[in-house]
């Protein structure tokens, strides 16, 4: 049996998982420094043992309401490719193993997200998550920042 080993977290009452293999690392919310004209759902970047790396806020990306931060808010730093990132997450819940059979498509009408940055929904026991395409999150709508 084919397994993934996911990280997933929460956005809401909504739960999301990422392939553990593009997970850095995940932090607590250090001081954000904001960043003129960037694009709405960049928070801002932070340094991170020297580097500077831009911060996501996925409830704004992902056309959510704000939510204050709380001990549980963490950012989950990824790494694809040669692009490091964070991503500001509700709370990080666990590191599951899930087979790819309980994997489906994501359904057309993508629960209300962009369905460019969902790659199917998991199925643990009772519970759906919704796994992320994380290498579309840093990309702006139109896909014209491929020139870095």
């Amino acid at each position: 049996m084919v397994e993934e080993q996911l990280v997933t977290f929460s956005l809401g009452s909504e739960e999301f998982g990422v392939d553990i293999m593009i997970v850095q690392e995940i932090i607590r919310i250090p001081p954000i420094t904001r960043v003129p004209k960037a694009r709405e759902y960049i928070e801002g970047v932070i340094n991170l043992r020297g580097n500077v790396i831009p911060i996501i806020d996925l409830r704004t990306r992902f056309g959510m309401p704000k939510k204050e931060e709380t001990d549980l808010s963490r950012i989950i730093v990824l790494k694809i490719e040669n692009k490091v990132f964070g991503v500001r997450v509700d709370g990080v819940t666990e590191v599951l193993r899930l087979s790819k059979d309980s994997i489906e498509p994501p359904p057309p009408v993508a629960l209300g997200m962009d369905a460019s940055f969902i790659r199917g929904v998991g199925k643990v026991g009772e519970r759906l998550l919704i796994l992320l395409k994380p290498e579309q999150l840093m990309d702006g709508e139109n896909n014209d920042e491929q020139t870095a």
